[in-house]
């Protein structure tokens, strides 16, 4: 969802039929419409305020901004989000260690991804031993996400850990906190009996993403949106990224290219991630996750779930979430479930 996959339409809609919406931060600026030496870090920090302020003129209900540590401009859009007074900060690719230092004096919500309690671990010691804070939540996303994942390719491959064995793994450690840690899980989370069947392990919300890309609000093209009604459970499929991380796509043409060994050499302007490497890497992924968006799908592909082949439909965030409750209630549960759109 990173690259203008959740903007201020799609998280005014969740927020507004009661999740909490999030806006991805990452290349807002429109970096490949402009010419090299553009400040394009001032146009994405420019871009994320306006999103920011667009989404709140649409809704009163929460809304925050995921924004990733690998990101070469990761404070500065830090600073936008407390400038413009984010309900919550949600911040994975990579361990977001000094988070609570950007954002000392404000209420903002600090919520990191991680994938094992390792991870957490290691950020939880260091913000309470620095900053005497602890996360307000923390997200596990499991092996079943799409887009880049935090994992070996032989893990997602054989869904090892399951995302169970690692929700039991940091409910054990968040438990015996002084104050427990709310834990959120992400990544292959589809319905309302999914939402049911993690609540009663012990989580305390879900992280979708996958089927809100397949709703009116998504701010993506049809294109990308069409991408997922067409697919099937065959075409779901896991390529290496150029910045190193398995990444999980919807085959097309496109992919079957870069499977292949086809490169797409180029010059980087954008300098936007501090794992990619341009002299080394066979295209640029900013670029293609741009067109993506855009719906330029003969250049591109669209990152998405272990279930995108499972959406069928394009209908309005309300639409969505009434569904997915339902599904819940119709597993048994009439409490309210707590969830967010990534």
């Amino acid at each position: 969802m990173g690259v203008r996959v959740s903007k201020a339409n799609l998280a005014a809609a969740a927020a507004n039929a009661g999740g909490a919406g999030v806006i991805a931060s990452v290349g807002l600026g429109g970096y490949e419409k402009h010419p090299r030496g553009t400040d394009f870090k001032a146009l994405d920090l420019i871009a994320l305020r306006d999103e920011i302020r667009k989404a709140r003129s649409m809704t009163h209900g929460v809304i925050g901004v995921n924004a990733m540590v690998a990101l070469t401009d990761y404070e500065s859009l830090v600073s936008v989000c407390v400038k413009e007074n984010v309900d919550m900060i949600i911040s994975g690719a990579g361990l977001p260690l000094h988070l609570p230092g950007y954002t000392a004096g404000t209420d903002i919500k600090l919520i990191p991804v991680v994938s094992s309690m390792r991870s957490l671990k290691i950020i939880y010691r260091k913000w309470m031993k620095d900053f005497n804070r602890c996360p307000d939540a923390v997200i596990i996303e499991g092996t079943k996400a799409g887009g880049h994942l935090g994992y070996s390719l032989d893990q997602i491959e054989q869904s090892t850990p399951t995302l169970e064995e690692t929700l039991a793994d940091v409910l054990q450690f968040t438990q015996q906190l002084a104050t427990p840690i709310p834990v959120i899980v992400a990544g292959g989370i589809f319905t309302g009996e999914d939402m049911a069947h993690y609540l009663e392990l012990g989580a305390s919300g879900v992280q979708m993403a996958t089927r809100f890309v397949c709703t009116e609000e998504c701010d993506v093209d049809i294109k990308f949106k069409q991408a997922y009604l067409d697919a099937g459970p065959e075409d779901i499929t896991l390529i290496k990224s150029p910045v190193g991380l398995p990444g999980r796509v919807i085959r097309n043409a496109f992919v079957d290219k870069i499977a292949t060994g086809e490169t797409m050499p180029f010059r980087c302007k954008y300098q936007c991630l501090r794992t990619c490497n341009p002299s080394t890497a066979p295209y640029c992924i900013a670029e293609v996750l741009a067109k993506a968006s855009e719906g330029n799908m003969d250049e591109a592909f669209a990152f998405a779930g272990s279930n995108a082949w499972r959406c069928n439909e394009i209908i309005s965030v309300k639409q969505l979430i009434q569904t997915i409750m339902q599904e819940y209630e119709n597993a048994g549960h009439l409490e309210p479930a707590q969830a967010s759109v990534k």
